[in-house]
Protein backbone atom coordinates (compact mmCIF):
# COMPACT_ATOMS: atom_id res chain seq x y z
CA UNK A 1 0.00 0.00 0.00
CA UNK A 2 1.79 3.62 -0.99
CA UNK A 3 1.18 6.79 0.93
CA UNK A 4 -1.82 8.43 -0.90
CA UNK A 5 -3.93 5.41 -0.65
CA UNK A 6 -3.73 5.13 2.81
CA UNK A 7 -4.02 8.96 3.67
CA UNK A 8 -7.12 8.53 1.17
CA UNK A 9 -8.56 5.45 3.29
CA UNK A 10 -11.35 6.63 5.74
CA UNK A 11 -11.55 3.45 8.04
CA UNK A 12 -15.04 5.18 9.32
CA UNK A 13 -16.53 3.75 5.57
CA UNK A 14 -15.51 0.28 6.35
CA UNK A 15 -16.71 0.93 10.10
CA UNK A 16 -20.24 1.88 8.45
CA UNK A 17 -20.10 -1.11 6.47
CA UNK A 18 -19.37 -3.15 9.15
CA UNK A 19 -22.73 -1.68 10.48
CA UNK A 20 -25.01 -1.96 7.41
CA UNK A 21 -23.96 -5.64 7.21
CA UNK A 22 -24.71 -5.88 11.42
CA UNK A 23 -28.10 -4.52 10.51
CA UNK A 24 -28.82 -7.15 7.50
CA UNK A 25 -28.05 -9.67 9.78
CA UNK A 26 -30.61 -8.57 12.42
CA UNK A 27 -32.74 -8.29 9.58
CA UNK A 28 -32.64 -11.93 8.58
CA UNK A 29 -32.45 -13.01 12.08
CA UNK A 30 -36.30 -11.32 12.41
CA UNK A 31 -36.87 -12.66 9.22
CA UNK A 32 -35.81 -16.24 10.16
CA UNK A 33 -38.31 -15.79 13.28
CA UNK A 34 -41.05 -14.66 11.32
CA UNK A 35 -40.94 -17.17 9.08
CA UNK A 36 -40.46 -20.10 11.95
CA UNK A 37 -42.71 -18.62 14.78
CA UNK A 38 -45.11 -16.40 12.69
CA UNK A 39 -46.02 -17.60 9.07
CA UNK A 40 -45.41 -21.75 9.77
CA UNK A 41 -46.84 -20.90 13.15
CA UNK A 42 -49.60 -19.53 12.15
CA UNK A 43 -49.97 -22.02 9.26
CA UNK A 44 -50.59 -24.58 12.02
CA UNK A 45 -52.30 -23.12 14.39
CA UNK A 46 -54.83 -22.67 11.24
CA UNK A 47 -55.26 -26.09 11.31
CA UNK A 48 -54.34 -26.78 7.85
CA UNK A 49 -53.78 -29.84 6.41
CA UNK A 50 -52.73 -31.74 3.08
CA UNK A 51 -50.18 -32.11 0.76
CA UNK A 52 -50.03 -28.30 -0.48
CA UNK A 53 -49.41 -27.34 3.09
CA UNK A 54 -46.63 -29.86 3.63
CA UNK A 55 -45.13 -28.89 0.31
CA UNK A 56 -45.57 -25.43 1.44
CA UNK A 57 -44.12 -25.82 5.04
CA UNK A 58 -41.07 -27.51 3.29
CA UNK A 59 -40.20 -24.82 1.10
CA UNK A 60 -41.03 -21.96 4.23
CA UNK A 61 -38.31 -24.50 6.06
CA UNK A 62 -35.91 -23.84 3.62
CA UNK A 63 -36.51 -20.54 3.67
CA UNK A 64 -35.71 -20.11 6.97
CA UNK A 65 -32.27 -22.07 6.96
CA UNK A 66 -31.41 -19.11 4.07
CA UNK A 67 -32.27 -16.56 6.80
CA UNK A 68 -30.05 -17.95 9.25
CA UNK A 69 -26.83 -18.41 6.63
CA UNK A 70 -27.77 -14.60 5.62
CA UNK A 71 -27.45 -14.05 9.23
CA UNK A 72 -24.13 -16.07 9.79
CA UNK A 73 -22.19 -14.67 7.29
CA UNK A 74 -23.34 -11.02 7.57
CA UNK A 75 -22.10 -11.05 11.13
CA UNK A 76 -18.98 -12.51 10.36
CA UNK A 77 -18.53 -9.63 7.57
CA UNK A 78 -19.36 -7.22 10.20
CA UNK A 79 -16.92 -8.51 12.37
CA UNK A 80 -14.37 -8.81 9.44
CA UNK A 81 -14.65 -5.34 7.92
CA UNK A 82 -14.44 -4.00 11.86
CA UNK A 83 -11.37 -6.02 11.95
CA UNK A 84 -10.06 -4.40 8.92
CA UNK A 85 -11.14 -1.27 10.35
CA UNK A 86 -9.24 -1.47 13.30
CA UNK A 87 -5.95 -2.72 11.49
CA UNK A 88 -6.38 0.08 8.98
CA UNK A 89 -7.25 2.60 11.46
CA UNK A 90 -4.01 2.20 13.80
CA UNK A 91 -1.80 2.52 10.85
CA UNK A 92 -3.38 5.48 9.40
CA UNK A 93 -2.55 7.06 13.18
CA UNK A 94 1.17 6.04 12.86
CA UNK A 95 0.96 7.92 9.53
CA UNK A 96 -0.88 10.50 10.45
CA UNK A 97 1.24 11.46 13.25
CA UNK A 98 4.49 11.29 11.53
CA UNK A 99 2.87 13.83 8.47
CA UNK A 100 2.17 16.29 11.59
CA UNK A 101 5.56 16.01 12.89
CA UNK A 102 7.07 16.56 9.46
CA UNK A 103 4.85 19.84 9.21
CA UNK A 104 6.10 20.92 12.23
CA UNK A 105 9.36 20.80 11.24
CA UNK A 106 8.64 22.35 7.61
CA UNK A 107 10.02 18.53 6.11
CA UNK A 108 8.42 17.80 2.77
CA UNK A 109 7.09 14.23 2.48
CA UNK A 110 7.31 12.75 -0.55
CA UNK A 111 4.86 10.16 -2.28
CA UNK A 112 6.91 7.29 -2.17
CA UNK A 113 7.14 8.27 1.94
CA UNK A 114 10.54 9.37 1.87
CA UNK A 115 11.39 12.63 4.10
CA UNK A 116 13.01 15.80 2.47
CA UNK A 117 14.56 18.19 5.40
CA UNK A 118 16.36 21.59 4.26
CA UNK A 119 19.66 23.05 4.96
CA UNK A 120 21.02 23.37 8.24
CA UNK A 121 20.92 26.34 10.45
CA UNK A 122 23.96 26.97 11.40
CA UNK A 123 27.29 26.39 10.05
CA UNK A 124 29.37 23.55 11.06
CA UNK A 125 33.28 24.02 10.49
CA UNK A 126 32.63 26.81 8.76
CA UNK A 127 29.55 25.61 6.28
CA UNK A 128 26.19 25.28 6.41
CA UNK A 129 25.50 21.36 6.39
CA UNK A 130 23.09 20.22 2.81
CA UNK A 131 19.65 18.98 3.16
CA UNK A 132 18.74 15.98 2.11
CA UNK A 133 16.17 13.24 1.66
CA UNK A 134 16.01 10.17 4.51
CA UNK A 135 14.59 6.92 3.63
CA UNK A 136 13.31 5.05 6.32
CA UNK A 137 14.19 1.16 7.23
CA UNK A 138 10.81 -0.59 8.91
CA UNK A 139 10.53 -3.32 11.44
CA UNK A 140 10.97 -6.14 9.06
CA UNK A 141 14.88 -4.46 8.71
CA UNK A 142 15.97 -3.84 12.51
CA UNK A 143 19.57 -3.92 11.55
CA UNK A 144 19.41 -1.48 8.88
CA UNK A 145 17.38 0.53 10.69
CA UNK A 146 19.21 0.84 13.24
CA UNK A 147 22.19 1.66 11.54
CA UNK A 148 20.89 4.05 9.35
CA UNK A 149 19.67 5.98 12.39
CA UNK A 150 22.85 6.32 13.72
CA UNK A 151 24.57 7.44 10.93
CA UNK A 152 21.86 10.13 10.55
CA UNK A 153 22.10 11.11 14.25
CA UNK A 154 25.91 11.57 13.18
CA UNK A 155 25.34 13.61 10.36
CA UNK A 156 25.94 17.01 10.82
CA UNK A 157 22.56 18.87 9.96
CA UNK A 158 20.67 18.42 12.74
CA UNK A 159 17.35 17.82 10.62
CA UNK A 160 18.71 14.64 9.45
CA UNK A 161 18.15 12.69 12.21
CA UNK A 162 14.62 13.44 12.72
CA UNK A 163 13.81 13.44 9.37
CA UNK A 164 15.08 9.68 9.64
CA UNK A 165 12.74 8.79 12.16
CA UNK A 166 9.66 10.35 9.95
CA UNK A 167 10.48 7.97 7.51
CA UNK A 168 10.78 5.44 9.46
CA UNK A 169 7.41 5.88 10.60
CA UNK A 170 5.85 6.46 7.85
CA UNK A 171 7.04 2.72 6.44
CA UNK A 172 6.28 1.43 9.31
CA UNK A 173 2.83 2.54 9.03
CA UNK A 174 3.09 1.92 5.37
CA UNK A 175 3.98 -1.75 6.33
CA UNK A 176 1.33 -1.95 9.00
CA UNK A 177 -1.70 -1.23 6.09
CA UNK A 178 -0.15 -3.41 3.73
CA UNK A 179 0.10 -6.22 5.84
CA UNK A 180 -3.43 -5.63 6.67
CA UNK A 181 -4.95 -5.13 3.23
CA UNK A 182 -3.06 -8.33 2.30
CA UNK A 183 -4.53 -10.03 5.61
CA UNK A 184 -7.69 -9.42 5.39
CA UNK A 185 -8.14 -9.43 1.33
CA UNK A 186 -8.77 -13.16 0.98
CA UNK A 187 -10.21 -13.65 4.38
CA UNK A 188 -13.71 -10.61 2.97
CA UNK A 189 -12.91 -13.07 -0.53
CA UNK A 190 -13.99 -16.03 1.19
CA UNK A 191 -17.30 -14.71 3.00
CA UNK A 192 -19.34 -15.66 -0.06
CA UNK A 193 -22.30 -17.75 -0.56
CA UNK A 194 -23.21 -20.34 -3.37
CA UNK A 195 -25.01 -18.79 -6.26
CA UNK A 196 -27.87 -20.94 -5.47
CA UNK A 197 -30.66 -20.71 -3.02
CA UNK A 198 -29.76 -24.34 -1.15
CA UNK A 199 -28.21 -24.08 2.29
CA UNK A 200 -26.38 -27.13 1.97
CA UNK A 201 -24.03 -29.44 4.91
CA UNK A 202 -20.86 -27.82 2.96
CA UNK A 203 -21.98 -24.32 3.53
CA UNK A 204 -22.32 -24.49 6.67
CA UNK A 205 -19.38 -26.60 7.51
CA UNK A 206 -18.05 -23.35 5.07
CA UNK A 207 -18.99 -20.98 7.83
CA UNK A 208 -17.10 -23.38 10.57
CA UNK A 209 -13.96 -21.90 8.63
CA UNK A 210 -15.37 -18.55 7.91
CA UNK A 211 -15.33 -18.34 11.63
CA UNK A 212 -12.17 -19.44 11.96
CA UNK A 213 -10.60 -17.39 9.11
CA UNK A 214 -12.12 -14.26 10.70
CA UNK A 215 -10.95 -15.21 14.49
CA UNK A 216 -7.94 -15.67 13.32
CA UNK A 217 -7.11 -12.42 11.10
CA UNK A 218 -9.04 -10.57 13.65
CA UNK A 219 -6.99 -10.95 16.83
CA UNK A 220 -5.86 -7.80 17.64
CA UNK A 221 -9.37 -6.39 17.31
CA UNK A 222 -10.90 -9.06 19.47
CA UNK A 223 -8.80 -8.73 22.05
CA UNK A 224 -10.11 -5.07 22.89
CA UNK A 225 -13.48 -6.97 23.58
CA UNK A 226 -13.50 -8.15 26.99
CA UNK A 227 -14.53 -11.81 27.37
CA UNK A 228 -16.28 -12.83 30.19
CA UNK A 229 -14.72 -13.39 34.07
CA UNK A 230 -13.19 -17.22 34.32
CA UNK A 231 -15.41 -19.33 36.06
CA UNK A 232 -18.20 -16.26 36.44
CA UNK A 233 -21.49 -16.51 38.13
CA UNK A 234 -24.60 -16.47 35.95
CA UNK A 235 -24.87 -13.21 37.39
CA UNK A 236 -21.47 -11.96 36.54
CA UNK A 237 -21.54 -13.52 33.06
CA UNK A 238 -25.15 -11.34 33.34
CA UNK A 239 -23.14 -8.04 33.61
CA UNK A 240 -20.35 -9.03 31.30
CA UNK A 241 -22.77 -8.95 28.38
CA UNK A 242 -25.03 -5.53 29.69
CA UNK A 243 -21.46 -4.19 29.22
CA UNK A 244 -20.61 -4.81 25.87
CA UNK A 245 -21.98 -2.36 23.25
CA UNK A 246 -23.61 -3.43 20.03
CA UNK A 247 -21.62 -4.20 18.17
CA UNK A 248 -18.79 -5.88 20.60
CA UNK A 249 -22.16 -8.44 21.25
CA UNK A 250 -22.51 -9.11 17.37
CA UNK A 251 -18.13 -9.67 17.11
CA UNK A 252 -18.67 -12.05 19.88
CA UNK A 253 -21.42 -13.94 19.23
CA UNK A 254 -19.88 -13.90 15.83
CA UNK A 255 -16.21 -15.28 16.47
CA UNK A 256 -17.59 -17.44 19.50
CA UNK A 257 -21.06 -19.24 19.41
CA UNK A 258 -20.36 -22.18 21.29
CA UNK A 259 -19.01 -19.86 24.03
CA UNK A 260 -21.90 -17.48 24.11
CA UNK A 261 -24.15 -20.70 23.94
CA UNK A 262 -23.16 -22.24 27.33
CA UNK A 263 -22.79 -19.17 29.28
CA UNK A 264 -25.76 -19.68 32.20
CA UNK A 265 -26.90 -15.99 32.79
CA UNK A 266 -27.64 -14.40 29.43
CA UNK A 267 -31.04 -13.72 27.66
CA UNK A 268 -32.51 -17.14 26.45
CA UNK A 269 -32.72 -15.53 23.20
CA UNK A 270 -28.89 -14.92 22.56
CA UNK A 271 -28.25 -18.44 23.53
CA UNK A 272 -30.95 -19.67 21.37
CA UNK A 273 -29.10 -17.47 18.60
CA UNK A 274 -25.56 -19.12 18.99
CA UNK A 275 -26.91 -22.72 19.69
CA UNK A 276 -28.49 -22.48 16.46
CA UNK A 277 -25.09 -21.73 14.65
CA UNK A 278 -23.26 -24.29 16.75
CA UNK A 279 -26.55 -26.69 15.77
CA UNK A 280 -26.51 -26.16 12.09
CA UNK A 281 -22.83 -26.06 11.62
CA UNK A 282 -22.03 -29.11 13.40
CA UNK A 283 -24.92 -31.15 11.56
CA UNK A 284 -23.58 -30.22 8.05
CA UNK A 285 -20.08 -31.29 9.58
CA UNK A 286 -21.85 -34.61 10.49
CA UNK A 287 -23.54 -35.05 7.40
CA UNK A 288 -20.31 -34.29 5.47
CA UNK A 289 -18.60 -36.91 7.78
CA UNK A 290 -21.46 -39.78 7.03
CA UNK A 291 -21.12 -39.08 3.27
CA UNK A 292 -17.50 -39.33 2.66
CA UNK A 293 -18.01 -43.14 4.80
CA UNK A 294 -17.79 -45.69 1.52
CA UNK A 295 -20.91 -48.15 1.71
CA UNK A 296 -20.43 -51.49 3.42
CA UNK A 297 -19.23 -54.47 0.57
CA UNK A 298 -22.21 -56.22 -0.91
CA UNK A 299 -20.53 -59.45 0.03
CA UNK A 300 -20.90 -59.42 3.72
CA UNK A 301 -21.26 -62.74 3.73
CA UNK A 302 -18.51 -65.69 2.22
CA UNK A 303 -18.67 -69.47 2.78
CA UNK A 304 -15.61 -71.41 4.35
CA UNK A 305 -15.57 -75.24 4.41
CA UNK A 306 -14.86 -76.99 7.77
CA UNK A 307 -15.14 -80.46 9.40
CA UNK A 308 -18.50 -79.79 9.56
CA UNK A 309 -19.35 -78.62 5.80
CA UNK A 310 -19.65 -74.88 4.82
CA UNK A 311 -20.10 -71.75 7.18
CA UNK A 312 -21.72 -68.90 6.25
CA UNK A 313 -18.94 -66.07 7.87
CA UNK A 314 -18.51 -62.44 7.09
CA UNK A 315 -16.17 -61.59 4.59
CA UNK A 316 -12.93 -60.18 4.97
CA UNK A 317 -13.54 -56.89 3.14
CA UNK A 318 -16.80 -56.41 5.16
CA UNK A 319 -14.78 -57.21 8.27
CA UNK A 320 -12.13 -54.36 7.42
CA UNK A 321 -14.91 -52.10 6.91
CA UNK A 322 -16.26 -52.64 10.17
CA UNK A 323 -13.10 -51.98 11.43
CA UNK A 324 -12.72 -49.17 9.77
CA UNK A 325 -15.90 -47.28 9.71
CA UNK A 326 -18.66 -48.94 11.75
CA UNK A 327 -17.82 -47.16 14.97
CA UNK A 328 -17.94 -43.83 13.32
CA UNK A 329 -20.65 -44.17 11.20
CA UNK A 330 -22.96 -45.13 14.24
CA UNK A 331 -21.47 -42.19 16.44
CA UNK A 332 -22.54 -39.67 13.08
CA UNK A 333 -25.87 -41.37 12.42
CA UNK A 334 -27.00 -41.33 16.43
CA UNK A 335 -25.55 -37.46 16.60
CA UNK A 336 -27.61 -36.65 13.47
CA UNK A 337 -30.75 -38.42 14.93
CA UNK A 338 -30.81 -36.47 17.54
CA UNK A 339 -29.98 -32.85 15.70
CA UNK A 340 -32.64 -33.33 13.75
CA UNK A 341 -35.11 -34.00 16.19
CA UNK A 342 -34.07 -31.11 17.85
CA UNK A 343 -34.84 -29.21 14.56
CA UNK A 344 -38.45 -31.07 14.02
CA UNK A 345 -39.22 -29.27 17.60
CA UNK A 346 -38.41 -25.83 15.75
CA UNK A 347 -40.26 -26.72 12.76
CA UNK A 348 -43.50 -27.77 15.31
CA UNK A 349 -43.54 -24.25 16.52
CA UNK A 350 -47.33 -23.62 16.35
CA UNK A 351 -48.64 -27.47 16.06
CA UNK A 352 -51.43 -28.03 19.53
CA UNK A 353 -50.40 -24.42 19.84
CA UNK A 354 -47.11 -25.26 20.83
CA UNK A 355 -45.16 -21.76 21.49
CA UNK A 356 -41.56 -20.64 20.16
CA UNK A 357 -38.42 -23.42 20.81
CA UNK A 358 -35.34 -22.01 22.20
CA UNK A 359 -32.22 -23.75 22.28
CA UNK A 360 -30.04 -22.92 25.40
CA UNK A 361 -27.83 -25.45 25.49
CA UNK A 362 -26.27 -27.72 22.47
CA UNK A 363 -23.26 -30.10 22.17
CA UNK A 364 -21.38 -33.18 20.42
CA UNK A 365 -18.92 -33.94 22.96
CA UNK A 366 -19.51 -37.46 25.17
CA UNK A 367 -23.50 -38.51 24.98
CA UNK A 368 -23.84 -35.00 24.21
CA UNK A 369 -26.00 -32.16 25.29
CA UNK A 370 -29.35 -30.42 24.37
CA UNK A 371 -31.04 -28.07 26.48
CA UNK A 372 -34.66 -27.34 24.53
CA UNK A 373 -37.30 -24.67 26.44
CA UNK A 374 -40.76 -24.74 24.91
CA UNK A 375 -41.65 -21.00 25.41
CA UNK A 376 -39.47 -18.03 26.78
CA UNK A 377 -38.27 -18.95 30.32
CA UNK A 378 -37.31 -15.01 30.71
CA UNK A 379 -40.60 -14.07 30.06
CA UNK A 380 -42.79 -17.33 31.68
CA UNK A 381 -44.93 -17.03 34.83
CA UNK A 382 -43.86 -20.29 35.46
CA UNK A 383 -41.27 -22.59 34.46
CA UNK A 384 -40.37 -26.20 34.37
CA UNK A 385 -37.24 -27.95 34.29
CA UNK A 386 -37.16 -31.30 33.26
CA UNK A 387 -33.78 -33.33 34.46
CA UNK A 388 -34.42 -37.03 32.80
CA UNK A 389 -32.08 -39.89 33.84
CA UNK A 390 -30.05 -43.49 32.83
CA UNK A 391 -29.69 -43.14 28.70
CA UNK A 392 -30.91 -39.74 28.59
CA UNK A 393 -28.37 -38.93 25.30
CA UNK A 394 -28.59 -36.63 22.34
CA UNK A 395 -29.21 -39.13 20.08
CA UNK A 396 -32.50 -40.02 22.58
CA UNK A 397 -33.18 -36.38 23.28
CA UNK A 398 -36.41 -36.81 21.03
CA UNK A 399 -38.07 -38.67 23.51
CA UNK A 400 -37.44 -36.47 26.20
CA UNK A 401 -38.64 -33.25 24.04
CA UNK A 402 -41.81 -34.59 23.37
CA UNK A 403 -42.56 -35.85 27.19
CA UNK A 404 -41.98 -31.40 28.12
CA UNK A 405 -44.28 -30.88 25.17
CA UNK A 406 -46.83 -33.18 26.63
CA UNK A 407 -46.65 -31.44 30.13
CA UNK A 408 -46.56 -28.02 28.26
CA UNK A 409 -49.54 -28.50 26.60
CA UNK A 410 -51.30 -29.87 29.41
CA UNK A 411 -50.18 -26.90 32.00
CA UNK A 412 -51.08 -24.40 29.24
CA UNK A 413 -55.16 -25.70 29.82
CA UNK A 414 -54.75 -25.28 33.57
CA UNK A 415 -52.54 -22.34 33.55
CA UNK A 416 -55.90 -19.25 33.39
CA UNK A 417 -53.80 -17.61 31.12
CA UNK A 418 -50.74 -17.21 32.90
CA UNK A 419 -47.41 -17.84 30.29
CA UNK A 420 -45.75 -21.30 30.61
CA UNK A 421 -41.96 -22.38 29.68
CA UNK A 422 -41.13 -26.50 29.93
CA UNK A 423 -37.31 -27.26 29.62
CA UNK A 424 -35.61 -30.57 28.62
CA UNK A 425 -32.04 -29.96 30.24
CA UNK A 426 -29.69 -32.72 29.20
CA UNK A 427 -26.85 -30.59 30.62
CA UNK A 428 -24.44 -33.56 32.38
CA UNK A 429 -23.50 -37.66 31.34
CA UNK A 430 -25.95 -39.08 32.19
CA UNK A 431 -25.69 -42.95 33.21
CA UNK A 432 -25.82 -45.41 30.25
CA UNK A 433 -26.85 -48.40 31.43
CA UNK A 434 -29.30 -48.95 33.99
CA UNK A 435 -27.25 -51.64 35.96
CA UNK A 436 -23.88 -51.17 35.24
CA UNK A 437 -23.47 -47.38 35.20
CA UNK A 438 -26.93 -45.93 37.31
CA UNK A 439 -26.12 -47.96 40.43
CA UNK A 440 -23.29 -45.25 41.18
CA UNK A 441 -23.21 -41.69 42.56
CA UNK A 442 -20.98 -39.98 40.56
CA UNK A 443 -22.38 -38.77 37.39
CA UNK A 444 -25.47 -37.00 39.54
CA UNK A 445 -22.52 -35.29 41.41
CA UNK A 446 -20.93 -34.29 38.53
CA UNK A 447 -23.75 -33.24 37.14
CA UNK A 448 -25.08 -31.23 39.75
CA UNK A 449 -23.61 -28.00 39.96
CA UNK A 450 -24.20 -27.20 36.26
CA UNK A 451 -28.02 -27.72 37.03
CA UNK A 452 -27.30 -25.54 39.83
CA UNK A 453 -25.67 -22.71 37.58
CA UNK A 454 -28.46 -23.30 35.18
CA UNK A 455 -31.18 -22.79 37.27
CA UNK A 456 -29.50 -19.52 38.74
CA UNK A 457 -29.09 -18.37 35.22
CA UNK A 458 -32.86 -18.59 34.54
CA UNK A 459 -33.21 -16.88 37.80
CA UNK A 460 -30.53 -13.97 36.44
CA UNK A 461 -31.79 -13.48 32.45
CA UNK A 462 -35.33 -13.27 33.58
CA UNK A 463 -37.26 -10.03 32.38
CA UNK A 464 -40.46 -10.73 33.73
CA UNK A 465 -42.07 -8.60 36.46
CA UNK A 466 -42.03 -10.46 39.34
CA UNK A 467 -40.02 -13.63 41.34
CA UNK A 468 -41.44 -16.22 38.57
CA UNK A 469 -42.27 -19.78 39.49
CA UNK A 470 -39.49 -22.65 38.63
CA UNK A 471 -40.72 -26.07 39.16
CA UNK A 472 -37.64 -28.90 38.68
CA UNK A 473 -38.48 -32.43 37.66
CA UNK A 474 -36.77 -35.40 37.66
CA UNK A 475 -37.45 -38.73 36.15
CA UNK A 476 -35.08 -42.09 37.56
CA UNK A 477 -31.18 -40.98 37.93
CA UNK A 478 -32.96 -37.54 37.70
CA UNK A 479 -33.96 -37.52 40.82
CA UNK A 480 -30.55 -38.33 41.87
CA UNK A 481 -28.83 -35.59 40.17
CA UNK A 482 -31.53 -32.90 41.48
CA UNK A 483 -30.94 -34.46 45.42
CA UNK A 484 -27.31 -33.97 44.48
CA UNK A 485 -27.96 -30.47 43.50
CA UNK A 486 -29.55 -29.58 46.34
CA UNK A 487 -27.29 -31.71 48.90
CA UNK A 488 -24.04 -29.63 46.89
CA UNK A 489 -25.21 -26.18 46.59
CA UNK A 490 -28.23 -23.89 46.75
CA UNK A 491 -31.39 -25.33 44.60
CA UNK A 492 -32.85 -22.36 42.99
CA UNK A 493 -36.57 -24.02 42.34
CA UNK A 494 -39.95 -23.27 44.13
CA UNK A 495 -41.46 -26.57 43.85
CA UNK A 496 -39.55 -30.46 43.35
CA UNK A 497 -41.40 -33.52 41.48
CA UNK A 498 -40.16 -36.91 41.13
CA UNK A 499 -40.90 -39.27 39.34
CA UNK A 500 -39.70 -43.13 39.36
CA UNK A 501 -36.98 -41.73 41.84
CA UNK A 502 -34.58 -44.21 42.82
CA UNK A 503 -33.40 -42.36 45.70
CA UNK A 504 -32.39 -38.49 45.74
CA UNK A 505 -29.35 -39.09 48.19
CA UNK A 506 -31.41 -37.25 51.51
CA UNK A 507 -33.51 -38.70 53.71
CA UNK A 508 -35.94 -36.04 53.92
CA UNK A 509 -37.66 -33.81 52.10
CA UNK A 510 -36.72 -31.04 54.13
CA UNK A 511 -33.17 -31.24 53.12
CA UNK A 512 -33.83 -30.13 49.58
CA UNK A 513 -33.72 -26.38 49.18
CA UNK A 514 -37.49 -25.76 49.07
CA UNK A 515 -40.38 -24.41 51.20
CA UNK A 516 -42.28 -26.75 52.99
CA UNK A 517 -44.26 -29.16 51.30
CA UNK A 518 -43.33 -28.58 47.93
CA UNK A 519 -41.86 -32.07 47.17
CA UNK A 520 -44.04 -34.22 45.27
CA UNK A 521 -43.65 -37.89 44.12
CA UNK A 522 -45.20 -40.05 41.77
CA UNK A 523 -44.46 -43.91 41.52
CA UNK A 524 -46.38 -45.63 39.06
CA UNK A 525 -47.58 -49.39 39.61
CA UNK A 526 -45.31 -51.60 37.74
CA UNK A 527 -42.04 -49.26 37.90
CA UNK A 528 -39.42 -51.30 39.26
CA UNK A 529 -36.87 -48.67 39.98
CA UNK A 530 -37.61 -47.21 43.03
CA UNK A 531 -37.30 -50.16 45.45
CA UNK A 532 -34.18 -51.22 42.90
CA UNK A 533 -32.38 -48.09 43.47
CA UNK A 534 -32.93 -47.13 47.14
CA UNK A 535 -30.05 -49.87 48.23
CA UNK A 536 -27.54 -47.16 45.87
CA UNK A 537 -29.11 -43.76 46.13
CA UNK A 538 -31.20 -43.67 49.33
CA UNK A 539 -31.12 -41.49 51.93
CA UNK A 540 -31.06 -42.03 56.03
CA UNK A 541 -32.60 -40.33 58.94
CA UNK A 542 -31.69 -41.22 62.60
CA UNK A 543 -34.92 -42.13 64.53
CA UNK A 544 -34.43 -42.27 68.03
CA UNK A 545 -31.09 -43.94 68.62
CA UNK A 546 -31.38 -45.94 64.83
CA UNK A 547 -30.49 -44.75 61.84
CA UNK A 548 -33.00 -45.93 59.05
CA UNK A 549 -31.20 -46.34 55.32
CA UNK A 550 -32.63 -46.86 52.20
CA UNK A 551 -35.17 -43.94 52.03
CA UNK A 552 -36.48 -42.50 48.69
CA UNK A 553 -39.21 -40.43 48.19
CA UNK A 554 -42.16 -42.72 47.47
CA UNK A 555 -41.37 -43.81 51.32
CA UNK A 556 -43.84 -41.65 53.53
CA UNK A 557 -40.90 -41.18 56.48
CA UNK A 558 -39.24 -38.97 53.30
CA UNK A 559 -42.03 -36.69 53.68
CA UNK A 560 -42.88 -35.80 50.02
CA UNK A 561 -46.29 -34.86 48.76
CA UNK A 562 -47.36 -38.34 47.33
CA UNK A 563 -49.45 -37.73 44.28
CA UNK A 564 -52.14 -40.15 42.57
CA UNK A 565 -50.81 -42.11 39.26
CA UNK A 566 -52.62 -43.59 36.90
CA UNK A 567 -50.33 -45.38 34.49
CA UNK A 568 -48.01 -47.71 34.61
CA UNK A 569 -44.30 -49.06 34.43
CA UNK A 570 -41.10 -46.68 34.00
CA UNK A 571 -41.35 -45.23 31.04
CA UNK A 572 -45.46 -43.40 31.35
CA UNK A 573 -45.61 -40.13 33.51
CA UNK A 574 -46.28 -38.09 31.01
CA UNK A 575 -48.87 -39.83 28.67
CA UNK A 576 -51.57 -37.43 27.24
CA UNK A 577 -55.25 -36.97 29.25
CA UNK A 578 -53.69 -39.17 32.62
CA UNK A 579 -54.28 -37.87 35.88
CA UNK A 580 -50.53 -38.49 36.38
CA UNK A 581 -49.63 -35.90 34.02
CA UNK A 582 -52.50 -33.32 35.12
CA UNK A 583 -51.44 -33.84 38.51
CA UNK A 584 -47.83 -32.44 37.32
CA UNK A 585 -49.40 -29.55 35.66
CA UNK A 586 -51.03 -28.21 38.19
CA UNK A 587 -47.83 -27.65 40.26
CA UNK A 588 -45.91 -26.69 37.65
CA UNK A 589 -48.80 -23.45 37.32
CA UNK A 590 -48.73 -23.41 41.02
CA UNK A 591 -52.10 -24.84 41.50
CA UNK A 592 -51.60 -27.11 44.32
CA UNK A 593 -54.82 -27.21 45.86
CA UNK A 594 -55.79 -28.77 42.66
CA UNK A 595 -53.43 -31.64 42.96
CA UNK A 596 -54.62 -35.81 43.52
CA UNK A 597 -52.82 -37.13 46.54
CA UNK A 598 -52.86 -40.58 47.41
CA UNK A 599 -55.16 -41.26 50.45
Amino acid sequence: MDLKTLKSLKPAEYEGAADGYRALADMAQSAKDQVEAGVIGGMRKAGLKGEALDAALGELRELAKNFQYTQVECGLISTALNGFAFDIAAAKRKLESALLEAESRKFTVNDDGTVTYPAGPDKVDGEIPGGGTARGYGDDSPQARDVGRQAAYQYPNPHTGPAYDIAVRITNALSEATAADGKWAPKLRALKADDDLTVSARDWTDTTADTSGVREAAGTYLRTIEGPPKDASPAENAAWWKGLSDEERDAYISMNPASVGVLDGLPATVRDEANRTVLAQKHGEYQLALNAIPPAPENKYTWINTARGPVKVYSDEYMEWTRKYEGEEKRLTQGLKGMERIEQRFDDTGTEGLPEAYLLGFSTEGDGRAIIANGNPDTADHTAVFVPGTGASLEKVGGDISRMTTLWETADKVAGGESVATITWIGYDAPDNAVKDAPFSHYANDGAPALNRFLDGLDTSRTAEGPGHTTVIGHSYGSTLIGSAARQGDLNADDLIFAGSPGVQVGSAEELDVAKGRVWNQEAPGDPVPDIGRYGHGGGQLIGHQVITGIIPSDSLFGANQMTTDTREHSNYWVDGKETLRNQAFVVVGKHGNVKLED
